[in-house]
């Protein structure tokens, strides 16, 4: 090969390798919240409420004894996340939750409500264990009345930086969406289009959402332990109807269904039964 040929190869190959020397660094060293979700295809589809609303005002303390007010959330994205630890896709979702508010810790506020009727400490020791690194707080009755209907988990809804209830998630989150959501909704580049939806009423138990309330079926005479286990039980169990459902999908999709109500009623009191 001709040297002069050969030098020139040399110099083009070497800027070729800069150039994407410097992309990739260009690239690694945008802040986080700067970048786009990793692509996955499509554009993505952000399903808002058409008419959100606010939350009312409020206070309350997590396990770190810190305290949270409604006027403090405002100017960030809001993630209110009802869950508890015995439930199998509550605890699926924490790490993409932990993950989201690393990476938006600037425009993004995750919050988790713990459903569970277990002393404070239990929850502590559970988001310790698990590096759960938003605040975490008790279920109380000021909570349950600002966020009414929680009746499967995981349930989330999602605010606004004018602290509005924008959308609301029942069973576990997809974390591409949410961070599509978080993106829009903090006004950061995203690859999605924005449709305005209407809030809709019903319960579907999708998503892997766990009921806590089973409609045919007293719940409130057992202990808390035992209740916990019989709650397990009902959203794992799958019902013999031929409905491929859980025992407990299947009395909230049809509450008529005579195969699931005494197949329902029998765990519970075999759970109650046990010494």
């Amino acid at each position: 090969m001709n040297p002069r040929r050969a030098f020139v190869i040399v110099i083009v190959l070497g800027s070729l390798a800069l150039i994407y020397v410097a992309a990739r660094y260009t690239r690694e060293a945008r802040p986080a919240e700067a970048s786009a979700p990793a692509p996955t295809g499509d554009q993505f589809s952000v399903r808002l409420f058409r008419n959100p609303t606010t939350v009312g005002d409020f206070t309350i303390r997590d396990l770190a004894g810190r305290t949270i007010s409604s006027a403090a959330l405002r100017g960030k994205v809001t993630v209110i996340n009802f869950w508890a630890t015995w439930c199998g896709p509550c605890r699926a979702e924490i790490p993409d939750l932990v993950a989201l508010q690393e990476k938006y810790k600037e425009t993004l506020q995750v919050i988790g409500i713990s459903q569970d009727e277990a002393p404070p400490e239990v929850v502590k020791r559970f988001a310790a264990d698990h590096k759960i690194n938003y605040p975490v707080v008790m279920m109380t009755a000021e909570l349950e009345k600002l966020f009414p209907g929680v009746v499967a988990l995981p349930t989330s809804y999602v605010l606004d930086r004018d602290a509005r209830i924008v959308q609301k998630h029942v069973g576990m989150l997809r974390s591409e969406t949410t961070e599509a959501e978080v993106r829009v909704l903090a006004k950061l580049p995203v690859n999605a289009t924005v449709e305005q939806v209407d809030q809709t009423q019903g319960l579907k138990l999708e998503n892997g959402a766990q009921a806590m309330n089973i409609p045919g079926v007293d719940l409130t005479k057992l202990s808390v332990a035992r209740r916990t286990e019989a709650l397990q039980k009902l959203n794992g169990q799958p019902c013999t109807c031929g409905c491929d459902l859980t025992v407990a999908r299947c009395r909230v999709d049809d509450p008529t269904c005579s195969i699931s109500l005494p197949l329902a009623r029998k765990i519970v009191q075999q759970v109650a039964e046990q010494k």
